[in-house]
């Protein structure tokens, strides 16, 4: 199958986002094109022009907001309200709202109640919601292990989704008792320092990245996507998604046949954030670290915006070009993988970011 993934520019500094613009032949001649997320604003209107100027009258045949977070939505409201958009894939938890009353600290609230808030505190989500209704366009949930074109949905499912729900950073309070009792509690996020970073000596061999970091419930919630477009193209995507998710995701695959270890494409998930993988679930993914001087096997992306110092992480690219990674940043500039089509113009070939001696320190 031909296909093409943009990874678009997304933020400044520390604004960084995910847009992606998927193109896929359905048949011989025939293509489709695929958003998943819109980054903010600014990033929605890019999308937008590009679109409209390289693929004219063509429709998006699958939308897809990963999660709720408005570095991702911002932009996806732009897109809903100007693309000729033939389906969305996207949560609202106000869906939900009477499975969640058991697992919020204030007995008192009611159904209506809770969606009420859960619609207030995510107002992009439902302005979205209101331009899909008023243009006809149908709204599908993104839980595995649904089919999403040439994807399929490794996490979050149904269950995840609905005990990460009290747990996201906006609505009511948790119920942190209910939630341990149920054996999903993770608990609200917890702010870093933004203290300047301290760094430190790494090897090839003498790892420093962490398992256990602790990332939100919202990024927990993001949609993770198993790309298979045939001849050994494979493709993981993974937006802000942490732990907890691409361990589901990883047992999702399992149960469903799905080969690990084997992708062509992958996503740095959370911009290169450090919260978000570590060894252990990146050798599930992808597999072991390779020895120094082996060649790469797959291409890896990170979306991150240009001048920050936080994102991404080089500690993180490191994990990633140990273990057979090719590894782009956007940073301002588009990149783009291609399987039989011409690069367009304005796409040079990218330089991969080399290993660095020197990492991160954790605070």
């Amino acid at each position: 199958m031909k296909f093409e993934i943009e990874f678009r520019p997304v933020g400044e500094k520390s604004k960084p986002g995910d847009a992606i613009v998927i193109k896929y032949e359905s048949r011989p001649g025939y293509y489709r094109l695929m958003i998943i997320d819109g980054g903010t604003v600014e990033s929605g209107q890019e999308v937008i022009s590009h679109v409209q100027n390289h693929f004219p009258g063509t429709p998006i045949s699958h939308a897809l907001l990963t999660h709720s977070d408005t570095d991702h939505a911002c932009g996806f409201r732009e897109i809903i309200r100007e693309l000729d958009v033939q389906k969305i894939w996207m949560h609202r938890p106000w869906e939900f709202s009477s499975y969640l009353l058991p697992y919020y600290a204030d007995k008192r609230l009611t159904v209506e109640g809770v969606a009420r808030r859960l619609r207030a505190d995510y107002d992009v989500i439902a302005d979205i919601e209101a331009i899909a209704n008023g243009r006809g366009i149908e709204i599908e949930r993104p839980l595995s292990p649904k089919g999403i074109g040439p994807f399929r949905i490794l996490s979050p499912s149904e269950g995840l989704y609905l005990a990460l729900i009290p747990q996201f950073d906006r609505g009511p309070d948790p119920d942190q008792s209910a939630l341990e009792e149920a054996g999903v509690w993770i608990g609200r996020s917890r702010k870093r320092s933004n203290r300047a970073v301290n760094w430190t000596s790494e090897t090839w061999e003498s790892e420093h990245l962490r398992d256990g970091e602790a990332t939100s419930a919202i990024n927990e919630s993001s949609v993770v996507l198993y790309g298979d477009f045939g001849d050994s193209q494979r493709v993981l995507l993974m937006a802000d998604a942490g732990a907890w998710a691409l361990y589901h995701s990883a047992g999702v695959a399992k149960e469903l046949g799905l080969p690990m270890r084997s992708f062509s494409v992958i996503q740095v998930p959370h911009h290169g954030s450090r919260s978000n993988v570590g060894p252990s679930i990146l050798n599930e993914l992808i597999g072991p670290i390779l020895r120094r001087g082996a060649p790469s096997t797959y291409s890896a992306y990170v979306s991150a915006p240009k001048e920050d110092d936080t994102h991404p992480r080089q500690i993180v690219l490191n994990a990633f070009i140990r273990r057979g990674g090719r590894v782009f940043a956007t940073q301002g500039i588009a990149k783009c993988y291609t399987v039989g089509y011409n690069l367009k113009a304005g796409y040079d070939p990218a330089t991969p970011i080399s290993f660095q001696s020197k990492v991160e320190e954790y605070d």
